[in-house]
């Protein structure tokens, strides 16, 4: 779709992204702001043709005082922050990112994996703590350890990350499941029901969009399903997982533990209960698996892309 000879591009949130935005090769004037707060969308879209937003709110309510606006570039793969059906309903066109992380976030999950089947970070404690120097043989042997080399991953959602996490996995040597609607093309990976998924896995990886059908796909009896000495990786969004359900799971030893890099509300409030949790088996990172310095250039390398061809008239990535 044509637009107008002169594009006005604002950038909600420019601090979210670290890395070299190239100029869009048409016309335009730019402005980003570092952050932007909810009651602050309307004002600054003000006059805009194409707004760009990683994590900033569009809802109904300020698109409908933005008569200006013909596109929204999300910086990011998730949608849930942009209002799709006001967005259709207005005849606004919305793109977001796609494939861009699929190096960055495999690494960060097996890195969540490794640190809990080889109990780093007790061993580290334990070290810390000086426990190594009063020992009386060489070695500390208080937490097991287990390889991942004949261990069974159990990968929910199979898009181009689930692929990816699978490679990295029979590179190590895993046996892979995977629960999905579209059954896997290799004939390695098995196709189970979640629920079979589940109760048979080492180690579940969750790959998903967040959406009414999968917000809080694993709750407390699922995570009485799995296998005691489970971890369960979450690398996609938060709202998947009941997290008190899972706080509770943890500290009664239901599974053996879980790597996370997303909650269910970012920036998180105090009270979150996985924020309370201090224990060895639990790793939270602050949703940073996407962030390689490498994964954010080709995001931004590739927002650039996708609003210069949607004012080519050849729009891609396109949610509808």
């Amino acid at each position: 779709m044509k637009g107008p000879t002169m594009h006005r591009i604002v950038f909600l949130d420019r601090d979210s992204l670290q890395a070299n935005v190239r100029p869009p090769r048409f016309e335009h004037h730019w402005t980003e702001y570092t952050g932007t707060e909810r009651a602050q969308v309307a004002e600054r879209l003000a006059g805009a043709t194409i707004a760009i937003s990683n994590k900033v709110p569009l809802r109904a309510d300020d698109l409908e005082r933005l008569p200006d606006l013909k596109m929204i570039a999300i910086a990011a793969t998730g949608t849930d922050n942009v209002d799709l059906d006001a967005c259709r309903a207005r005849g606004i066109a919305v793109a977001n990112i796609r494939n861009y992380s699929v190096v960055a976030v495999p690494e960060h999950v097996f890195a969540l994996v490794l640190s809990l089947r080889r109990n780093l970070f007790a061993y580290r404690f334990d070290v810390e703590a000086g426990r190594w120097e009063q020992s009386t043989r060489f070695c500390l042997l208080d937490h097991p350890i287990a390889d991942l080399a004949g261990s069974r991953l159990g990968i929910v959602g199979y898009g181009a990350l689930g692929h990816k996490v699978a490679h990295l996995a029979r590179a190590f040597g895993m046996r892979v499941a995977v629960a999905t609607r579209t059954p896997p093309q290799d004939p390695d990976i098995e196709l189970m029901p979640l629920d079979e998924l589940l109760a048979t896995s080492d180690v579940v990886s969750l790959h998903l969009p967040l959406n009414e059908q999968t917000r809080n796909l694993i709750g407390a009896r699922e995570l009485a399903s799995m296998k005691k000495s489970a971890l369960l990786i979450n690398t996609a969004r938060g709202g998947l997982v009941d997290e008190q359900a899972l706080a509770d799971a943890l500290r009664r030893g239901v599974i053996g533990g879980a790597g996370f890099d997303v909650l269910s509300k970012e920036p998180p409030v105090p009270d979150n209960p996985l924020l309370q949790l201090r224990l060895p088996n639990f790793l939270l990172t602050p949703h940073v698996a996407w962030a390689s310095a490498g994964a954010m250039q080709t995001l931004a390398d590739m927002l650039v892309d996708n609003i210069e061809a949607w004012v080519d008239g050849k729009p891609k990535n396109l949610m509808f």
